[in-house]
């Protein structure tokens, strides 16, 4: 998105402190006003919802007969493989400036929480039988567990992701 990609590029030149959304917002030729549809506050700006919201589709679309974490496993493979170069360069980008800014490390918790209960959602829509809030929100908490502890620091951290899901899904049989 070129918003984000003239955020970054004032956030390199200026420093993220020292940027405003004013200048965000003419840099990308949009309104302020366009800039706060798209992302609540400045710090938004450096999430990439790219990710969620096809990871959590592809983890609902995944096949019936894998269990919950090799269901979340084939998503992630799935969204990452099919990023292309700039995507992904624009995920690692905007996931290390995340973690560089202090301002953002609220904005991350608040994903983390927003992505569980999305999984556990999830988990009842690929269900065919009821299953119980919080065992979904369970296992979904254990999922989301392994995305914070491989990603923290670590933009785009596919492959150790993927590693950590099948550690997680040998622990639970």
């Amino acid at each position: 998105m070129d918003i984000r990609r003239a955020a970054f590029r004032l956030f390199n030149e200026q420093g993220y402190s020292n940027t405003t959304v004013d200048q965000i917002a003419k840099a990308a030729d949009v309104s302020p006003r366009t800039f706060y549809r798209y992302f609540g506050v400045k710090e938004a700006v450096l999430l990439s919802d790219d990710q969620i919201g096809p990871i959590v589709e592809a983890f609902i679309d995944a096949p019936r007969d894998l269990p919950p974490v090799a269901a979340y496993r084939h998503a992630v493979a799935a969204v990452f493989g099919a990023f292309t170069e700039e995507e992904r360069e624009d995920a690692i980008v905007g996931q290390r400036m995340m973690y560089a800014i202090p301002e953002a490390r609220g904005l991350i918790y608040a994903e983390y929480v927003r992505l569980i209960d999305l999984i556990a959602d999830a988990l009842q829509r690929r269900s065919e039988e009821p299953v119980d809030a919080v065992e979904r929100r369970v296992i979904a908490g254990a999922i989301v567990g392994v995305l914070i502890a491989e990603s923290h620091n670590t933009p785009l951290p596919e492959d150790v992701l993927l590693r950590g899901l099948d550690v997680l899904a040998a622990k639970l049989k």
